[in-house]
């Protein structure tokens, strides 16, 4: 794509439009007050602040933490008009201080460095100045909320600036569109060579993820391992968005394992499934409903049961995920309560799969300690509810250590498995 296009794009994703309803004000639950939250994991919930901040998960993705401490800023110094005075990233319209606008200008800012790269002929350095530019598009959209119009478009703009990322990198990358209930989704395959058939581990992360995020896994684990990479975005959101989210989580991850046969370069014989958050929930449902076609699974910090039905956990849940499950369920203006009366049948112990029955498919749960999604107590039925299967807690701090240590771990237990 020239040059031209490429801004015209952008100027007229981002035109200005009174009608762009801000973020936290499209599900509109009703009775919902927002609850603080520590998540090693996925971030804290902070007062004065809608969405929960990611800042270790983002950071490893490959986000600047000062750049990012610095657009906090400046929505915080922000005296334009907000959906809540209280909450500051809720400024009303894509201008300066608005959370879409100053992501998305960040992500540009490395866009535009990444065409002046390649335009110098420096493909290396420009594929990682665009895949940092997919990062900040991501977050410029997140939490992904259905009918976010400008989150819509920088999620476009994260899509289009991975997909040129992929050009210029060393390794493959290939689209598998797949057919299920008269529509199509769309996975990526991510291939360290082509000149054989290759194991293959199926990913997805959680709800508000895109399947571009899981970029470093293949990059710094998966690849360098010798495994093929297949990445797909849960029901409800990004590629997946026409399906809403049912407690099946798993129906688009089945669908794809079955049409994967038919994939050059994937070896049938030796798939696995990994995902995280959410994922992880599909991930496990899997190895239960297609015992036959997957080697193992495995969930990093799944959420497989405790936090679907314990009423405790569900009452602690802060304002933005209640939003973004709402969302997900295709569901408005509902109560909190009548929103969490429905979580408990996505618990994978509910639906008779966990602690019932053994699989012969070894599982294995990995979580971090202290963990409010994935309990010792979800990884322990994971371990027992399959052959040869596996829990591990590992410490939390620290967190980059408990992300490597969690994924090296995940390798390993890949390489013994898919051997």
């Amino acid at each position: 794509m020239s040059e031209p296009s490429k801004t015209n794009l952008s100027e007229k994703l981002f035109a200005p439009r009174q009608t762009s309803k801000e973020t936290s004000s499209l599900v509109k639950l009703a009775n919902v007050s927002s609850k603080p939250m520590h998540n090693a994991i996925d971030g804290d919930s902070e007062a004065g602040w809608y969405r929960i901040l990611r800042r270790p998960q983002w950071a490893w993705q490959g986000i600047d933490p000062i750049e990012m401490e610095a657009i906090f800023s400046r929505m915080a110094n922000s005296e334009a008009f907000r959906t809540n005075d209280e909450l500051l990233d809720t400024v009303i319209g894509y201008k300066p201080g608005n959370w879409i606008y100053e992501w998305s200008q960040s992500g540009a800012m490395y866009h535009k460095t990444a065409r002046e790269l390649v335009n110098s002929d420096q493909k290396d350095k420009a594929a990682q100045m665009l895949l940092t530019a997919s990062m900040y598009y991501s977050v410029a959209a997140y939490p992904h909320l259905k009918g976010d119009t400008l989150a819509a478009q920088a999620e476009l703009q994260a899509n289009q600036t991975y997909r040129e990322a992929m050009e210029y990198m060393p390794h493959t990358m290939r689209t598998i569109d797949v057919k299920y209930e008269g529509k199509t989704f769309q996975a990526f395959i991510h291939l360290p060579c082509t000149d054989k058939l290759l194991p293959t581990v199926v990913v997805s992360g959680g709800l508000d993820t895109l399947q571009s995020d899981l970029w470093r896994l293949y990059y710094d684990y998966l690849g360098p391992a010798g495994f093929a990479m297949v990445t797909l975005d849960m029901p409800s959101v990004g590629h997946s968005s026409a399906w809403a989210l049912t407690e099946d989580t798993s129906r688009l991850h089945q669908a794809l394992l079955q049409q994967i046969r038919d994939v050059p370069w994937v070896d049938h014989t030796r798939v696995a499934m990994l995902g995280l958050r959410f994922g992880g929930n599909a991930a496990i449902r899997l190895g239960f409903i297609e015992p036959t076609r997957l080697k193992t699974c495995i969930s990093l910090g799944g959420a497989i049961h405790s936090v679907l039905a314990d009423p405790k956990r569900l009452d602690a849940m802060p304002q933005m995920y209640l939003d973004m499950i709402a969302s997900r369920m295709g569901k408005k203006g509902v109560s909190r309560a009548s929103l969490t009366s429905h979580l408990p049948a996505w618990s994978l112990k509910q639906q008779g799969l966990l602690g019932r029955r053994k699989t012969e498919v070894p599982m294995l749960g990995i979580s971090l300690k202290n963990d409010p999604v994935c309990t010792d107590i979800d990884n322990q039925l994971i371990a027992m509810s399959s052959r040869g299967g596996k829990a591990i807690t590992l410490p939390e701090k620290p967190l980059h250590d408990g992300y490597h240590r969690s994924l090296e771990t995940v390798v390993d237990w890949l390489k013994e498995k898919l051997a």
